[in-house]
């Protein structure tokens, strides 16, 4: 037992007083004996005896009523079993990511979270407060009140290394409690690895009742017909015995199309057919999961020819005018000497066809071409100098050219995953009429192979960069050289090659994932792009760049949807924003991971935790208690006893 005011008990010394007095009271005194009374005698013995009882009674209590008023005005109590941690700070992580939307047995976890912290977290607790994208440092439950009801789900991911991180690094003099409200999906070992054990994490884990959940994926055009576009919608089932759903598809939100679903594969494709025509809207579904990803906006540009020149003889490059074809491509072919330098700065995509030797003026051009977006494709000659390509490639990425090899090689593999063969085959081919080349030359090259050789070396490669594309092919293929020409796969390759990270397709961005965007627009020094949608409008970072003017968005927009770019109030381009689709489905809950710490099923078993082992036992009010007991014990020895 312990004592908040021990120097209180030096009063004890004051229990000498009522001995004191009833010693006195005790005194002796003379006894005298008169005959009239003498028959009483044996009565007054009697009556002595009884005396002494009562004063012991009452010494005993008055003893006993002081000692507990000391004792009470000493405030003893039972120490805390860890009292240590009573000064510790308390920290709130709260997961607000889009799995956070699934329905537990009393509605969606995160709604249920934040209704427990505001009913059970005590007013006078202090704590901090970490979400996914805010923070409020040393807050108690009033003050953050308004800012938990309206807190919004984040398209942020949870990631909790990165919060522990934050706590870590807001220094304290005391110790500090972590509680994690997570429903734990794609909760990895790295994320709790680094949790230090005197930081005392407690885990509550809502769990989902309904775990089955639909996601929209993707959204792109299938096939480009005449008048009409055929756009494919790739959507994933997670869960099992999924009931049919229905899929809607607006433009401008008008209703266009509509269908029902049903999932017999957890991979599903389905194909509408729509005009030809620019297209900003959205697709859409129903089902009884999560809400975040029902929904895919997507935008198509207005069609527009890509603009294409190739450098180099006209009798090597007339197979290029096959490809690119007037109805959607505006191609020209010039030879080195009559190259017409400014018009350059206007292409999408230039194709360097088996020059000797690149100009220092066009190296300088052509590297300033593809940082604004432009794509490259570089065919050597066999007469190439070596070093000079070299040289110029070494602008772009890690790659080199060796010696020439006069052999005959097969083009035997293809690299279906790759971006340029995206989408061109239905199945993968196995078997096919391999193309060859008599010479090649040997590369070195550090990017994936898109075609190879039947001994695995490189055929054509393709350097990738947030912006543009430099493909590079390993081997002439003019007809002298190679068959490559009469080969099925010329079409796709060159086709992929002009149209790479050209607006020629589906614009489907996400959130915090993007790569710079290019906006063909004329801009005035001081003209500023804006990014207007329906609730949200931002202003990115953006650089002008000749006609076009590079955007970089970085975490905006905050909400997915359609936006418009503007140029002051005159509209330029329509772009579409969705939500990662990272956390669709909810059976990835990984709770193994955070075994090895304490959980609780509610924030207020947390805070009865905390308190009950926290808090001192204080007994003075027993002592009060007991001090009253023997006050009225006292007067009843007074009153009842003779």
């Amino acid at each position: 037992m312990h004592f908040k005011h021990p120097e209180i008990l030096y009063f004890l010394f004051l229990l000498i007083v009522p001995i004191l007095v009833h010693l006195f009271q005790l005194r002796r005194f003379k006894t005298s004996y008169f005959t009239n009374v003498k028959f009483l005698k044996e009565l007054a013995v009697q009556t002595r005896k009884s005396s002494k009882i009562k004063k012991r009674l009452l010494l005993a209590t008055r003893l006993l009523l002081l000692t507990c008023i000391i004792f009470a005005f000493a405030q003893p109590f039972f120490e805390a079993k860890d009292s240590k941690n009573a000064t510790n700070e308390m920290y709130i992580v709260l997961d607000n990511s889009f799995s956070m939307q699934a329905k537990g047995k009393k509605g969606e976890l995160l709604k249920r979270a934040v209704q427990e912290l505001l009913e059970n977290t005590p007013e006078n607790t202090q704590f901090s407060l970490l979400t996914n994208t805010e923070n409020f440092w040393n807050t108690d439950i009033k003050s953050s009140k308004s800012a938990l009801q309206n807190l919004k789900y984040s398209a942020i991911p949870f990631e909790l290394s990165s919060i522990m991180a934050k706590i870590k690094a807001h220094k304290s003099a005391h110790k500090k409690d972590i509680v994690i409200i997570t429903d734990a999906i794609d909760l990895a070992e790295k994320d709790v690895a680094n949790i230090d054990s005197d930081e005392k994490p407690y885990f509550i884990v809502p769990e989902a009742e309904q775990k089955n959940n639909v996601s929209i994926d993707s959204v792109f055009i299938n096939q480009t017909l005449e008048n009409f576009y055929e756009i494919g919608i790739n959507l994933s089932a997670y869960g099992e015995d999924f009931k049919p759903i229905s899929m809607a598809l607006y433009n401008q939100n008008k209703l266009i199309a509509k269908t029902i679903i049903n999932f017999d594969t957890k991979k599903k494709k389905i194909n509408f057919t729509i005009p030809k025509e620019a297209f900003n809207g959205f697709v859409t579904i129903e089902d009884n999961g999560l809400s975040y990803d029902n929904k895919l906006f997507f935008s198509i540009s207005k069609a527009k020819k890509t603009n294409v020149i190739s450098i180099g003889e006209p009798e090597k490059s007339s197979f290029l005018s096959r490809i690119y074809t007037t109805a959607e491509f505006n191609y020209t072919n010039y030879s080195i000497r009559d190259l017409d330098y400014n018009r350059l700065e206007e292409q999408n995509t230039i194709v360097l066809n088996e020059l000797d030797e690149v100009p220092q003026a066009l190296q300088t051009t052509l590297k300033a071409f593809v940082s604004k977006g432009g794509n490259l494709v570089v065919i050597p000659s066999e007469k190439t100098s070596i070093n000079n390509l070299n040289t110029f490639l070494g602008n772009f990425g890690r790659i080199q050219f060796k010696n020439l090899e006069n052999q005959s090689k097969l083009i035997t593999k293809i690299n279906f995953d790759h971006p340029l063969f995206s989408g061109v085959f239905e199945n993968k081919i196995t078997n096919f009429q391999y193309p060859k080349t008599n010479n090649s030359f040997a590369v070195s090259s550090s990017y994936p192979a898109v075609l190879s050789y039947e001994d695995q070396s490189v055929f054509v490669t393709m350097i990738q960069n947030p912006v543009s594309g430099i493909t590079i092919f390993s081997a002439p293929i003019n007809t002298a050289n190679s068959n490559f020409q009469q080969s099925p796969l010329i079409v796709p390759l060159f086709y992929k090659m002009a149209q790479n990270n050209q607006k020629t397709g589906v614009t489907a961005l996400i959130i915090g994932n993007n790569p710079p965007y290019f906006v063909d627009v004329l801009l005035t020094k001081d003209a500023i792009l804006e990014v207007k949608g329906t609730e949200d409008s931002f202003i990115p970072i953006q650089q002008i760049l000749n006609k076009k003017v590079k955007l970089t968005f970085n975490d905006f927009p905050e909400t997915a949807g359609n936006y418009t770019v503007f140029d002051k109030k005159e509209p330029i381009e329509n772009l579409s924003f969705n939500y990662k689709r990272t956390e669709s489905d909810l059976r990835q809950v990984n709770t193994n991971v955070i075994s090895d710490f304490k959980t609780a099923d509610t924030i207020s078993t947390i805070f009865n935790t905390l308190q009950t082992e926290r808090t001192d036992s204080q007994i003075w009010k027993w002592f009060v208690i007991f001090a009253l007991l023997f006050l009225a014990l006292e007067m009843a020895i007074i009153k009842f006893v003779k």
